[in-house]
């Protein structure tokens, strides 16, 4: 750290997770998520079809898968290329954050073959955002002694969701363009991203070669062998991978399913919203589970209640059900990645951030897969309400899978006591 940082005020706790929380609500909620409340006004405004749609998500979320698995790659890439700068987690985060601004500012131009490529690249920025936010504000709440404080950062998803639904709804209420609002949602992202400039900062933190000790760990931590196999390692990055999948249909398409199940309901623009209210309520409740048990029996339980709400929706297609449906499906969402990132430092302390990286990396592979799916059965179904009913059903049953997975896990590799 140089002198010039040293004389600078830390920032406490609160100031950390609020910076974190308010990164992943840019680079999550309005970056990504963004496209799911403005995806029926693009159908109105007749700049695309569901099809198109679904493709436009894969574009997205293969951009995100990429741009984590450059980040697990990251300490190889640094080995083998010693040239490459050590650049701050924080430095990361702000470029991706001013990069998140620019790519959704030009969503708004009616070039509707650039597109693909914009998604693309918000992709790799949202990645890039979350693994070195979760880095930065993990490393720096677990050395103030407060661990879990870092289940408030992932309320940020939530808050960027539950905002953008709600100028969504208003926008169409109003009659406002798609383009419009694109525009409107990259200058939220630049406001937001003005408020937490200044709290991003030091180098304590960075990008490190392999063979280098992670920022923040024990001395020494590197040269100690990780107790865990890969066979325990690749299981827990295949269950967390499948929760990628058995989201990420009713993630995109809710607002379109709920009007093709409740057309000319006043209520159909708040599915959404309720949606991201479940993501900070359950973010915000992994934040009081006693962090000396098995994370695993949380993410097992976390995978059945959203499947419960895919499930709800489907039994009950009503007002009711797409509410309750859409909180339960939310509740989980950010609480899922809270759990297995706090399962990382366990695993791989040492390389912590490398393997935040790899998780994300298969979790973006299941969520490249959900709507290349959905596009597949609209066209080979009698009707678009059956092809999402069935889309639904496997997405459900996948999620079921995962949690079988991890209560598996718990009786092959078992966890003796936590720290």
């Amino acid at each position: 750290m140089t002198s010039r940082e040293k004389t600078k005020k830390t920032p406490g706790p609160w100031a950390i997770a609020l910076a974190g929380l308010v990164s992943l609500a840019v680079a999550m909620g309005i970056g990504r998520f963004a496209f799911t409340p403005l995806l029926p006004m693009m159908l109105s405004d007749g700049v695309i079809d569901l099809p198109g749609a679904s493709w436009l998500a894969s574009a997205n979320y293969f951009g995100y898968m990429l741009g984590a698995l450059l980040c697990s790659l990251q300490p190889w890439l640094w080995a083998r290329f010693r040239r490459l700068p050590l650049l701050a987690y924080s430095a990361m985060v702000r470029a991706g954050l001013l990069a998140t601004g620019v790519l959704t500012l030009a969503m708004a131009w009616q070039f509707s073959a650039a597109w693909p490529g914009l998604r693309f690249v918000a992709g790799v920025t949202s990645a890039v955002v979350f693994v070195y936010t979760s880095g930065w504000c993990l490393s720096r709440l677990a050395r103030l002694g407060v661990p879990a404080m870092g289940g408030f950062i992932y309320m940020g998803p939530g808050a960027g969701i539950v905002m953008s639904g709600l100028f969504a709804s208003g926008m169409v209420a109003w009659h406002w363009t798609a383009a419009t609002g694109w525009l409107i949602f990259g200058v939220l992202a630049f406001a937001l991203t003005a408020l937490v400039w200044r709290t991003l900062q030091g180098r304590d933190e960075h990008l490190t070669p392999l063979g280098t000790r992670a920022p923040g760990a024990a001395a020494g931590t590197a040269e100690i062998p990780s107790p865990h196999g890969q066979a325990e390692i690749s299981a827990f990055v295949l269950a967390y991978g499948l929760a990628g999948f058995g989201y990420i249909i009713t993630a995109t398409f809710l607002p379109v399913i709920a009007r093709a199940a409740l057309p000319g309901s006043a209520w159909l623009d708040m599915f959404w919203p309720i949606f991201g209210l479940g993501v900070m309520l359950g973010a915000l409740l992994a934040t009081r589970f006693p962090h000396n048990k098995d994370f695993r029996y949380f993410l097992a339980g976390a995978y059945f209640l959203q499947a419960l709400g895919i499930a709800a929706s489907l039994w009950s297609p009503s007002l009711a059900g797409f509410a309750i449906g859409s909180l339960l499906l939310g509740l989980p969402f950010t609480a899922i990645t809270f759990f297995a990132m706090q399962e990382v430092r366990r695993l791989r302390p040492a390389t912590a951030a490398s393997f935040m990286g790899l998780l994300s990396a298969t979790y973006g592979v299941g969520q490249i897969l959900g709507p290349p799916l959905v596009a597949l059965l609209l066209r080979h179904t009698r009707s678009a309400g059956e092809g999402f009913t069935l889309s639904l059903e496997i997405a459900a049953s996948t999620l079921v899978m995962g949690a079988a997975m991890y209560l598996w896990m718990i009786k092959a590799y078992p966890v003796s006591r936590r720290a």
